[in-house]
């Protein structure tokens, strides 16, 4: 996992994105779109358009990371607002990257027997 620092912000990029963008590109669209400076330590992450992979991008200060998520089952959940971006938690990061809904966490599934 990613060590998270408690200053560092998680945000997301509402909508969907091109998952063949790689970190140039990416950066560039949190440039210009969500107003914000990829460099400067925070998490930024990106949905795919059938909401079952993400990629994350984080510049630790020495150099350019790039995460990639794909789900087996499920979505990931992701907020509503169609344009800019929504800061979450950390925690509500790890919530997000075990495609648990971030916003209500719950246990989604449980035995029914054992054996």
């Amino acid at each position: 996992m990613i060590p998270i620092r408690s200053d560092v912000r998680v945000w997301l990029a509402t909508g969907h994105t091109d998952m063949r963008c790689g970190f140039n590109r990416l950066a560039l669209m949190v440039q210009e779109v969500l107003k914000q400076d990829p460099f400067r330590g925070h998490l930024f992450v990106f949905r795919g358009r059938a909401s079952d992979r993400i990629k994350i991008i984080w510049h630790d200060g020495v150099g350019a990371c790039l995460f990639y998520k794909r789900l087996e089952r499920g979505k990931f959940i992701w907020p509503a607002v169609r344009d800019g971006s929504v800061s979450i938690s950390a925690g509500q990061l790890g919530y997000l990257l075990e495609g648990i809904d971030w916003r209500n966490p719950q246990i989604t599934w449980r035995p029914e027997t054992a054996g």
